[in-house]
């Protein structure tokens, strides 16, 4: 049996929901998340819309990502992600306005595991190291003069 994980963390952002959600499409990461650089295979343009697929390189795993739902009206985005052999997880982003020109972002995991060393991986990602995990990602963003 697969191991799974649920894992929610929120932070705020210093701009309003549509600028913040534009921050976590593929290409908005790039500005903050050190060492992504997606490969685009449909479309292969890299234009955001549900449906698209890419794929990114890295600590040595290959992970295929489809953006499952984009819905900017609604500040939400969420992917499919699967490092095969390991495993595979939901994202979802939520840009949601906090107080006056800030955004709450919430970011979900639920993770899968697809084997040994998925579920190992699954078992470590506590919620101790879930949290560390977006504390960098909101460092990465204060970097970009983001965050409050």
């Amino acid at each position: 049996m697969s191991e799974r994980a649920v894992r929610s963390r929120s932070f705020a952002l210093a701009w309003p929901p549509e600028r913040a959600l534009g921050l976590f499409t593929p290409e908005g990461e790039r500005a903050w998340a050190e060492g992504w650089d997606p490969q685009y295979v449909f479309p292969r343009d890299g234009r955001t819309e549900a449906g698209m697929v890419f794929v990114t390189h890295h600590g040595g795993e290959e992970t295929v990502w489809t953006m499952t739902r984009y819905e900017p009206a609604s500040g939400l985005v969420e992917y499919v992600r699967t490092t095969p052999g390991n495993r595979t997880a939901i994202v979802l982003v939520q840009c949601a306005p906090f107080t006056q020109g800030r955004t709450r972002v919430t970011v979900q995991y639920t993770i899968t595991g697809l084997g040994e060393g998925g579920d190992r991986y699954v078992r470590e990602m506590d919620e101790t190291r879930y949290g560390a995990m977006i504390e960098g990602w909101r460092a990465a963003l204060a970097k970009l003069g983001a965050t409050s």
